[in-house]
């Protein structure tokens, strides 16, 4: 049997699940299914939108599309079943069940955005340029009943440059990850290949969920910190700094998307912001002065730091908390 061969039911939700569901329908293996989340109401009319994954598959032809509210469900089971898959692939999907996973005879595989077992979670992309690494890679390993803990199959380093944000590893490891899938499946069709366990003695750096509390740039941290820190955020679900009006009373929320070391000076007080050449918007962080180069005021569209000292004059706003 080859890797064409072979019955793939893929599940996924988002815009990476459904860059690597294309390629491999377009490289033509067998997709007999599709399985994502439920359709949910967005944005303020509350219309009902299809994730990523559904809507590529409605594109592509694929008609068997699950949407099991419950993973456990017997009638979601029984379809799944019915697909005979002799293997499942997974791209950032949520936990499911013994009774999903261990179902075809090959398995079932995930990609994961890191260099497994380091930043086994949610958000590992984000992780690893908050935490400064120079280094992460994407993972294929078999599911097992714990996350992101099963054997790993085949694994691919990917270097982070001093440039790159979330966005721009998060396409590269989309692009990467198609090339990994494809080896996956050819290793899993020819049976012939060796996993390797998980370590369990090293020190992890974990990847978890990362919520809107946690997005406050904290500038009494270092200034390469909230550097990596803004580059990891953005441009989802981006950084956020907080600055009061004139009399300090009305609270006023801009999301950072580029920022730099602009000196290692100690001007002022922590936190403090001001405006420099009538063009450049500066924060004094615990060891230097951040640069605010990109930037959206809440109501605003994202602009330059110039573009916005210019229009909406900023100094009334630049008085910090």
């Amino acid at each position: 049997m080859t890797a064409k061969d072979l019955r793939i039911v893929f599940f996924g939700t988002p815009e990476i699940a459904a860059i690597e569901l294309e390629h491999l329908y377009n490289k033509g293996y067998n997709i007999v299914g599709v399985v994502t989340n439920v359709d949910k109401p967005m944005g303020r009319g509350k219309k009902i939108a299809y994730c990523e994954v559904k809507q590529k598959a409605i594109d592509l032809g694929i008609t068997t599309i699950l949407q099991p509210q419950s993973m456990k469900d017997e009638t979601f089971l029984a379809e799944l079943r019915e697909l005979k898959a002799d293997v499942q692939i997974v791209v950032a999907f949520r936990m499911m069940p013994k009774s999903v996973y261990a179902m075809p005879p090959l398995g079932t595989f995930n990609l994961h955005t890191s260099l497994l077992p380091q930043y086994r979670g949610a958000a590992p992309i984000n992780w690893a340029i908050i935490n400064g690494e120079k280094q992460t890679g994407i993972t294929t390993f078999l599911l097992n009943e714990n996350i992101d803990c099963g054997e790993i199959l085949l694994q691919q380093t990917i270097d982070i440059t001093d440039d790159m944000d979330f966005e721009n590893l998060y396409y590269t490891m989309a692009e990467k990850g198609k090339n990994l899938i494809e080896d996956t499946l050819h290793l899993l069709a020819k049976g012939d290949y060796t996993t390797k366990k998980q370590v369990n003695d090293v020190e992890y750096k974990p990847a978890p969920k990362i919520f809107k509390e946690d997005t406050f740039i904290d500038w009494k941290n270092r200034g390469e910190d909230i550097v990596n820190f803004v580059r990891g955020l953005c441009p989802i679900p981006c950084a956020k700094a907080i600055f009061t009006d004139e009399n300090n009373e009305k609270l006023y929320e801009f999301k950072l998307f580029k920022v730099k070391l602009y000196s290692q000076e100690q001007k002022t007080e922590i936190g403090n912001f001001w405006i420099e050449n009538k063009k450049t918007i500066l924060v004094q962080a615990f060891d230097g002065i951040i640069q605010v180069i990109d930037l959206q005021l809440s109501g605003k569209k994202r602009m330059l730091a110039e573009e916005l000292i210019k229009g909406l004059r900023i100094e009334s706003y630049l008085h910090s908390k």
